[in-house]
């Protein structure tokens, strides 16, 4: 598993709130949320569906901004930044990881990576980037060639080729079976070891819970719990 985490934050968020207006109809998806992530570290978001995890990933990742509270990227403040400034944020610092997988049809594996690369102040090289996950075979198939977890393996190469800060990952597992989901799973536990990338990942399935330094349970827009795991589990080992 990988090392003791930096402690020196990577994020801080202090009362954080999130409210969605439509109309008259108002949803509060985060409630007074404070929390510090450190650099290197494994977070695991926790929560049923509607808890705000989504919602919090997002801000964290500069995709949504809150309605009040702050949020620093290291000596970064994200509350209040332009679009620019959270696009520049984006594409130098951050690698995103969705339950689906986003590829475009047309282009080979090695193609749907190098894509990021033309952005990237100082991109490694691709297929490095495709050897980390164990796709260098297959690096001429499409993606109507692969199965559900090569493709889910082709969006974390294409999100670390550019070596960011931070990869958050919104239910990366969600579509996959277990073998599969598992396979998926040691990949982002590389990334975190080897490469000493800050990583998140939500999920709702408490099985994972079990690789991360930190779990922070979330439940109606609020943190709950944050529990530290004194032995973290390999991911060949988490059964669900």
């Amino acid at each position: 598993m990988s090392p003791d985490p930096d402690p020196a934050p990577v994020f801080q968020a202090q009362h954080l709130r999130k409210v969605y207006r439509t109309g008259e109809v108002e949803v509060v998806a985060l409630r007074d949320v404070s929390l510090a992530i450190a650099r290197g570290e494994f977070i695991v978001l926790l929560g049923p569906s509607g808890s705000g995890k989504s919602t919090l990933l997002n801000i964290l990742g500069g995709l949504d901004v809150p309605t009040s509270g702050e949020v620093r990227f290291a000596d970064h403040l994200l509350t209040g930044a332009d679009e620019a400034a959270l696009t520049r944020y984006r594409r130098e610092h951050v690698g995103f990881v969705f339950q689906f997988y986003n590829l475009i049809p047309s282009l080979t594996v090695r193609e749907n990576v190098a894509l990021v690369t033309d952005i990237a102040e100082h991109p490694m090289d691709i297929d490095e980037s495709l050897g980390l996950v164990g796709l260098l075979p297959r690096r001429d198939h499409f993606p109507a060639q692969l199965s559900g977890g090569e493709q889910q393996r082709v969006a974390i190469a294409r999100a670390i080729v550019k070596r960011p800060d931070v990869l958050l990952c919104d239910e990366p597992t969600g579509a996959l079976d277990y073998p599969t989901g598992r396979l998926v799973l040691e990949v982002i536990e590389r990334v975190n070891r080897e490469l000493g990338t800050t990583v998140v990942v939500i999920t709702h399935n408490a099985a994972i819970a079990g690789m991360a330094h930190r779990v922070i349970r979330l439940s109606d827009g609020a943190v709950q719990e944050v529990q530290a795991n004194a032995t973290r589990v390999a991911p060949k080992d988490i059964s669900w």
